[in-house]
């Protein structure tokens, strides 16, 4: 493969809650489901890119989030199975999906996230990473990245091998595609078959008559437990039975299927071998376990930081301001960083990264994050005071904390247009070379730098104390006697220009 597989579709964020029924509801005759667990995952789009991913592909997901929690919760989540997001902006909230179990049966389906908003359009960097794929699956599910004009007209135009999964309220698939993967619920929707027509002759039918209309190279219809019923050149349909029969959860098959049909066209296999190898990926899934087994256990949410005041820390805050910022024709400005021990070079940064929009969000490291930076005796001043430190200066507008290493999850949430580093950070030929630049530029945003007040350091007022023999902040770990080796040393490298700074993941220090 010579380019990424891209995955293009609406994502939902699926939850499942599993727990225990041993009584009725007092008020009316329903199953009370005592919850023990719950599991937060991507789903539709979003899933077939997971799945994507963990066969070791570049995955790429032009997908709408939300400016809401539910958008910042999948950011992270794909963040951390390794998909690149390019983003779409998505209007009202994140479409969700919560099954309730129990004892592996799912006893009830609640759907939330109401009516969909046309996504935003694509920006340049998304028409470009489409012309470059090695294959494009789209993941339809009905509310509208699907229907976007400008992408439309990128897929029709891609020389590279595309996959459409079709919802029945979707749109027909762009002429030319090299594979249609309805299910057999799906072809009865979308085609008119004569009742009374035997499963395989409906399949039959409905494929060869999407087949024309859409001028597909093949569908194939996906008959569950059966396997699958092909049709492209030729009037003998090639039915494709599963290698095992197996009773599970197949919640995820059809996305399994279908991002295996993908990256098996991507290496180059006829359409004929995709769908063999689909169908056999997509029995064993079933087999192993469905989505449960089939996805790595995830991080759970970082604890949340209630704000004395309220209204200006947390995602549900950030989200709220940046909506009505974009609401308004503003510019969402951004920055990030541990901000341990804030001190006068902080707040310039703050102060000048407010003057160059119309919000300021900052994006906030978290205690297990700061740790695993910069070691065990870090941080110095826990999460929720450091967050309320920032809240509390007029400059600052949001603060939302993020749990990962680098603030790449929240950026793809939050798409700011300016992405603000205090420091000179400065690449081959006097370009800004901040490391997240790439990320800005799947939206179109972009990355600046701002003074820097030089001797002000976190690392430096650690020193000090140390020194001094100052006694630790009430809340925060004691100091050790020494620099963790994560930690950066004040000054330049050995051999390095004093005029350049280190590019940390973490944002300003």
């Amino acid at each position: 493969m010579t380019g990424p597989v891209v995955v293009v579709g609406d994502t939902l964020l699926d939850r499942d809650v599993e727990g225990v029924v041993n009584r009725l509801c007092p008020d009316s005759p329903v199953p009370v489901l005592d919850e023990t667990a719950h599991l937060d995952r991507p789903g539709g789009a979003g899933l077939a890119a997971v799945f994507a991913a963990a066969q070791g592909a570049e995955v790429v997901l032009v997908t709408a989030l939300a400016d809401d929690a539910g958008g910042a919760r999948l950011s992270s989540l794909l963040t951390a199975a390794g998909v690149q997001v390019y983003p779409l902006g998505l209007p009202g909230d994140t479409p969700e999906k919560v099954r309730l179990r129990a004892r592996g049966r799912v006893l009830l389906r609640h759907d939330r996230g109401g009516t969909a908003g046309t996504p935003g359009e694509p920006s340049e960097a998304v028409l470009r990473v489409i012309a470059r794929a090695s294959a494009v699956l789209v993941s339809d599910y009905g509310r509208g990245v699907a229907r976007l004009p400008a992408l439309r007209t990128a897929l029709a135009a891609t020389r590279a091998p595309v996959v459409w999964d079709p919802h029945p309220r979707g749109p027909a698939a762009v002429p030319g595609v090299h594979l249609a993967t309805p299910n057999e619920s799906e072809v009865r929707e979308l085609v008119k078959v004569p009742p009374g027509a035997t499963r395989l002759a409906t399949a039959s039918r409905g494929a060869q008559g999407l087949r024309r209309s859409w001028h597909a190279g093949a569908v194939a219809v996906t008959l569950g437990g059966d396997g699958a019923l092909l049709c492209h050149a030729g009037a003998t349909p090639m039915v494709v039975p599963a290698p095992t029969t197996a009773e599970g959860d197949t919640c995820g098959a059809g996305d399994r299927f279908a991002a295996t049909a993908a990256l098996a066209l991507a290496r180059g296999a006829l359409v004929s071998e995709a769908v063999q190898e689909a169908v056999a990926e997509a029995s064993a899934y079933v087999a192993g376990g469905g989505v449960a087994a089939a996805l790595p256990p995830v991080r759970p949410l970082p604890p949340a930081v209630s704000s004395p005041g309220g209204g200006r820390v947390g995602v549900a805050a950030t989200g709220g301001l940046v909506s009505a910022v974009r609401a308004a024709g503003g510019t969402v400005v951004a920055t990030g960083g541990c901000f341990d021990l804030l001190h006068a070079g902080h707040v310039a940064t703050l102060q000048a990264a407010r003057q160059l929009g119309d919000c300021l969000v900052v994006c906030l490291n978290s205690d297990a994050s700061v740790s695993g930076l910069k070691g065990l005796d870090r941080p110095v001043i826990p999460q929720g005071d450091r967050a309320r430190l920032l809240a509390a200066l007029s400059c600052v507008d949001a603060v939302m904390i993020f749990d990962e290493p680098t603030p790449h999850a929240a950026l793809s949430w939050l798409r700011p247009d300016i992405w603000v580093k205090g420091g000179d950070y400065a690449g081959d030929g006097g370009e800004p070379a901040l490391p997240e630049a790439e990320i800005l530029r799947r939206w179109g945003g972009h990355t600046v730098v701002v003074p820097y007040l030089d001797g002000r350091s976190t690392t430096g007022l650690i020193a000090a104390a140390r020194s001094a023999g100052a006694p630790v902040p009430a809340g925060g770990p004691p100091l050790t006697d020494t620099v963790p080796p994560t930690c950066p040393t004040p000054g330049p490298a050995p051999g390095a220009t004093p005029a350049r700074r280190s590019t940390r993941t973490e944002g300003t220090r």
